[in-house]
């Protein structure tokens, strides 16, 4: 039960953090080619979008949690564990490429002489994320999709109620 109950915090909260991944990947091909003015100005729709990192921690430890919770069913744990590390990885890249283009545009409030630079780092940083979240999303439904197959040996090896009796299978 608590292995359901965590791969389905898993995939809610994956799903969660796709979305203003796939905002940001979507507005990448108008956005990359504006002008200075108006680029500066859209970026401001991003204030408060810090706190989808809340999201995003607790999407790395569902999927980790769901990982330890089904280490004895090797698909469901590398699954889950695969989409959990994949998060973590789109947090390297943040900080990596992302943050530091925050920085150095005051959080795009301060045109610098490389702002188109910056841009491109920013944009394409959230577009390889996107695609990072999107392939951690498969993983974590693959990995709840694929309970029903842990349990087949534990069921064909056990018993199971037919027309109200208990039969035993070979």
């Amino acid at each position: 039960m608590g292995t359901r109950v965590s791969q389905f915090l898993a995939v809610i909260l994956t799903a969660i953090a796709l979305i203003p991944s796939g905002a940001h990947l979507m507005a990448l091909p108008v956005k990359v080619d504006m002008p200075e003015e108006p680029y500066f100005v859209v970026q401001q729709i991003y204030r408060g979008w810090a706190w989808l990192g809340i999201v995003i921690v607790t999407a790395i430890f569902a999927n980790f949690a769901s990982a330890m919770l089904a280490r004895h069913h090797p698909r469901q744990f590398w699954l889950s564990l695969a989409a959990s590390l994949l998060i973590a990885a789109t947090l390297l890249i943040f900080f990596t490429w992302t943050y530091p283009a925050n920085q150095e545009t005051g959080n795009w409030t301060s045109v610098t002489r490389d702002w188109e630079h910056l841009r491109l780092q920013w944009e394409y940083s959230h577009a390889v994320n996107a695609a990072i979240i999107f392939v951690a999303f498969l993983c974590s439904v693959g990995a709840a999709l694929s309970m029903d197959d842990a349990r087949q040996p534990a069921m064909q090896a056990g018993t199971s109620k037919t027309s109200g009796s208990t039969a035993r299978h070979a």
